[in-house]
């Protein structure tokens, strides 16, 4: 698995999974939407972990800043 996700747009998956954490954990946001956002975090912070996003390879999307 080639990495495709860059600095920034891993810390910004980060802070938008931490924002969505605070919100259902307050409960500011409940219910279905609420788990459906939980989850979307889930997978920000799995794919920031990893450095790869699978939606990427089809659209040939690389954040990724490469050694020349």
């Amino acid at each position: 698995m080639k990495k495709n996700m860059g600095t920034i747009d891993r810390t910004i998956r980060l802070i938008v999974a931490i924002v969505f954490a605070v919100l259902y954990f307050t409960n500011i946001v409940t219910g279905t939407i609420g788990l459906v956002l939980v989850i979307l975090g889930a997978v920000f912070v799995l794919t920031s972990l990893i450095s790869f996003c699978p939606l990427y390879l089809p659209f040939g999307i690389n954040t990724c800043k490469t050694k020349e």
